[in-house]
């Protein structure tokens, strides 16, 4: 905005002011939702309503105006929705008429009058009193080219709610989104429970977390990383089927993928195991896409995700064969299965672990070509130290990953619940930890102790309800479902659309 048009912006304030003009009034009269106007009288024609025109008052925000000398149009924009008003010079006192045609664009007014056609078929209210509601002193962006720059978009989100229609799509499908997946949950007997974010010992997770300091009791806490051991707190304590949906917190990179502070739903189903949680997964999202877009056949990017059929089960061993023709299982350690990758021609990615190699592999090799969607079974032990092992194979644990359209939206296992193996894997953990991998997963004493007390075979599931929104509302990027986004401080933020 230029300084010129912040100057006469700032005049016409002073002036309503000196006139005795409240710019911005506690109080807004009684007033109709647009949508609700155009859905009782948007089919009605120019004829019927001259024959009985109603008379009601709406209110939005000024997204455009033209004068025509004695007549001024407005169009009003509230809940998603326009309306046209007109004011006549011949019809009002001169003081109402040069008000109105006083308001600016983004200011937000009330108007009141009956409703009528114009000879182009607008609907359109003829103005017979107006309210000022709120001045704007800084001009919106232009509708096709004031945002073009994507930086301001995500750090100005209410301009780009304005100005950009997709924005404000993203984020009706998002609530849609969270709404049918809490339908079906709650319609599953699941309850739902709020857990701590503050925690003193962060876990559920392998991930760096952020810290923080309790001033009252001088205690170093942790943004949680994870639900999980709460929620199974409570599967011990009897309630025995439990979810939350609430934002955790990773102190890792920022990618078209990654947001340091994100929402996750995370659901825990007594008596069950991994295999229910797949069924539970694929009717979640069958149901959430049904609701959403309407249709459980989803277009990404280009590509048509079938969310209707049974999705693939693959176990991870066999999706790296396919993609590499080496068996991992066979490969057991470090040195064989980089030997073997070495053998195929390709490079050996750097991994401490022959846990950490498979995982490389599969992320490098194997995740970007699972775009229908795919489970992926049965994961290295040393990955996850909350899951249960595998009875077929030691080295393996009954956990899966879902994927669509090329990368992974969730996590889920069969609950490790023998506190004697659970306390081992987690020192293990801890030990990892003190030696340097600021991810490992620390000891959770008082999660132990709870285990001891008994839980029953349990499923757990994770889903990333930000990718699962990418997914159904066709976003490239997370930034684009998240309303506020994290962003690097200052206009050295581009280039982060890693």
């Amino acid at each position: 905005m230029s300084e010129r048009e912040r100057e006469a912006r700032r005049r016409r304030l002073a002036e309503l002011r000196a006139a005795g003009v409240d710019p911005y009034p506690a109080r807004v009269g009684p007033h109709r939702r647009l949508a609700e106007v155009r859905a009782e009288h948007g089919e009605r024609d120019a004829a019927s309503l001259e024959r009985d025109p109603p008379r009601l008052a709406v209110a939005g925000r000024v997204l455009a105006t033209r004068s025509f000398g004695k007549l001024v149009f407005l169009t009003l924009a509230e809940g998603g929705e326009t309306l046209q008003a007109s004011a006549s010079r011949q019809e009002l006192s001169p003081e109402l008429f040069q008000a109105v045609r006083g308001l600016a664009v983004g200011d937000f007014a009330r108007v009141e009058g009956r409703l009528w056609r114009t000879r182009t078929g607008e609907l359109t209210v003829a103005v017979e009193s107006m309210q000022l509601l709120a001045v704007a002193q800084r001009p919106l962006p232009e509708k096709w080219h004031g945002l073009a720059d994507v930086e301001k978009r995500y750090r100005q989100r209410y301009l780009d709610l304005i100005a950009n229609p997709d924005a404000r799509r993203m984020a009706l499908w998002r609530s849609q989104a969270v709404r049918s997946m809490r339908r079906f949950l709650d319609g599953r007997g699941f309850l739902e429970v709020e857990t701590p974010i503050l925690q003193r010992i962060y876990g559920g997770a392998t991930a760096q977390p952020f810290t923080t300091n309790h001033a009252l009791y001088d205690e170093t806490l942790y943004l949680r990383i994870s639900d999980e051991l709460y929620l199974k707190r409570l599967i011990v304590g009897g309630l025995e089927r439990v979810y939350e949906i609430g934002r955790d917190f990773r102190n890792e990179g920022v990618s078209r993928k990654h947001n340091p502070e994100f929402t996750m739903m995370e659901c825990y189903q007594a008596y069950a195991d991994y295999r229910d949680m797949m069924e539970l997964t694929e009717s979640m999202l069958r149901q959430m896409a049904g609701e959403v877009c309407g249709s459980e056949q989803v277009e990404y990017q280009g590509q048509n995700l079938d969310l209707g059929a049974p999705w693939r089960r693959v176990t991870i061993r066999d999706a790296i064969g396919e993609a590499l023709g080496i068996d991992v299982l066979a490969c057991g350690d470090l040195g064989s299965l980089g030997e073997a990758v070495a053998a195929s021609g390709r490079p050996v990615p750097e991994a401490p672990t022959w846990a950490r190699l498979v995982d490389a592999l599969f992320s490098e090799h194997v995740e970007p070509r699972l775009v229908q969607p795919t489970f992926v079974l049965d994961h290295p032990r040393e990955l996850s130290p909350l899951a249960k092992v595998h009875p077929d194979d030691p080295r393996l644990v009954e956990r899966f990953e879902p994927f669509l359209a090329g990368f992974e939206v969730g996590n889920a296992f069969s609950e490790l619940n023998d506190p004697d193996d659970q306390r081992e894997r987690l020192a293990a953990q801890a030990r990892a930890q003190a030696a340097g991998d600021a991810e490992a997963h620390p000891l959770d004493e008082d999660y132990v102790t709870a285990l001891e007390h008994g839980m029953p075979p349990t499923g757990g599931l994770g889903i990333g309800v930000d990718r699962v929104v990418m997914v159904l509302a066709d976003a490239r990027h997370i930034r684009e479902v998240i309303l506020f986004p994290h962003l690097r401080s200052g206009a050295e933020g581009r280039g982060e659309d890693a």
